[in-house]
């Protein structure tokens, strides 16, 4: 079983069904695909394989996530599929105390090296509560947010 296989089973446990609630800005949303990313989508009648074909073509490979280490890459596609992609990465530069300059090149990889991945991995997550919190709709959103990163701990704990 390939990388993305192993990171889409959580991400698509998380995501859940479908969804529309009036203070998400992605207004409705079925497996995580928004409205308001995919505005030509029909999302109601979206399957759950076309949006595992969206995630790897639009969030997996587009971020090169092959390169990175299990975790790094599970947390990465996590946080782009639930912050954007350029929180992602900033999240990422954040984490491994480089310039956040939104694109993970020769620099960003060489310092994913340097590290081994569970610390970095949890220093993504650290990183990514931290922008939560600042968030306005923290107060709705929080503790969904809150118990999705703490199913992420327990599934890289599962897969290091």
């Amino acid at each position: 079983m390939n990388n993305f296989d192993l990171c889409i089973a959580p991400v698509l446990k998380s995501e859940g069904g479908t969804s529309n609630h009036p203070l998400d800005a992605g207004k409705l949303t079925r497996f995580g695909i928004s409205q308001r990313s995919y505005p030509k989508l029909d999302i109601a009648a979206l399957t759950v394989e076309q949006a595992k074909a969206l995630y790897k073509r639009d969030f997996w490979d587009a971020n090169h996530l092959d390169q990175l280490p299990l975790a790094v890459a599970f947390e990465f596609f996590d946080s782009a599929i639930n912050c954007g992609a350029g929180t992602a990465t900033r999240l990422l530069q954040r984490a491994l105390g480089v310039a956040e300059d939104g694109i993970v090149g020769p620099i960003t990889l060489a310092a994913v090296a340097s590290i081994t991945p569970d610390k970095l991995a949890r220093r993504m997550l650290a990183h990514r509560i931290r922008f939560y919190t600042k968030l306005s709709n923290w107060p709705t959103f929080g503790a969904g947010w809150m118990n999705r990163l703490a199913n992420n701990v327990l599934w890289e704990s599962d897969h290091a």
